[in-house]
């Protein structure tokens, strides 16, 4: 678990209930920025979360105006006086923590409203499933300060596609969820934040009606169909994953009550 006395602790907050975890970036008076303290508080809670095998859905918001600004101005300006030895190691750090939101066995789900710019475009392409309000808004900003949007790169590519990205990280320019729901970085636009609370629930809902253990085992197909080619060891890769899930006790118990017309075990 998270020490507590951690700075930056407080700056991510956890809400944990019905086997739903809400993470909030909590630093509405800079945007929900984060430095060096908020990639570790985040990556520690996510490593705890990604133990936990009764939770089934992490969400992700932002407090305040905005979802995040990305990377902090304050942190990046001390780093600007880093040997490159210090910032690597501090940019491993902010990869790591991507990868662990990326790889996680649950659902992840980012809600965005207002600005997700930089390292918050690349959380939010880091997320399984992205619902936006209309006034949400997106931007691979980090040209616009003379950097570019290196660590965040892998997910944003497999997010939105590299001929897309070859136009955002060059021009940095600031689009709103219409493009982003064209380019795929949005699943769903929402009028409001009510309405994208609604159909948060009902998303969550939705979850649950599934069986646990299936849903943890199709997200981990996505990733290991992700690039490889269609050929006869993938084939039997999948014979064999279809295989060792149907004599498993989770597809016994869901065949057998769509058979009897019940709800499975696992619905509450």
């Amino acid at each position: 678990m998270l020490n507590e006395n951690q700075p930056g602790i407080d700056n991510v907050l956890l809400d944990i209930r019905d086997g739903v975890a809400t993470i909030t970036l909590n630093r509405p008076d800079v945007h929900n920025a984060f430095d060096e303290h908020v990639i570790a508080a985040l990556h520690g809670k996510l490593d705890a979360l990604a133990l936990e095998r009764d939770l089934r859905v992490i969400v992700l918001r932002g407090a305040g105006k905005n979802f995040s600004a990305g990377a902090d101005l304050v942190w990046m300006m001390k780093a600007a006086n880093y040997t490159q030895e210090q910032n690597k190691s501090d940019a491993l750090a902010l990869a790591g923590m991507l990868n662990k939101l990326y790889s996680m066995p649950q659902t992840t789900i980012a809600c965005v409203h207002g600005a997700a710019m930089g390292g918050g475009f690349g959380l939010v392409a880091c997320c399984d499933i992205v619902l936006a309000t209309e006034r949400a808004s997106f931007a691979l900003s980090e040209v616009k300060i003379g950097l570019i949007p290196a660590t965040i790169g892998p997910y944003v590519m497999k997010a939105i596609g590299e001929r897309h990205m070859r136009r955002f990280a060059q021009t940095g320019e600031r689009f709103g969820a219409g493009v982003a729901h064209q380019i795929g970085l949005v699943h769903e636009v929402l009028h409001d934040d009510a309405a994208l609370a609604d159909r948060l629930n009902e998303i969550l809902d939705g979850l649950a009606t599934n069986g646990p253990d299936a849903v943890r085992e199709a997200k981990a197909l996505c990733n290991e169909l992700s690039g490889r080619p269609i050929d006869f060891a993938l084939q039997d890769h999948t014979a064999t994953r279809i295989a060792e899930i149907r004599a498993g006790g989770e597809a016994k118990e869901g065949l057998s009550a769509f058979l009897e017309k019940r709800k499975p075990g696992w619905v509450k």
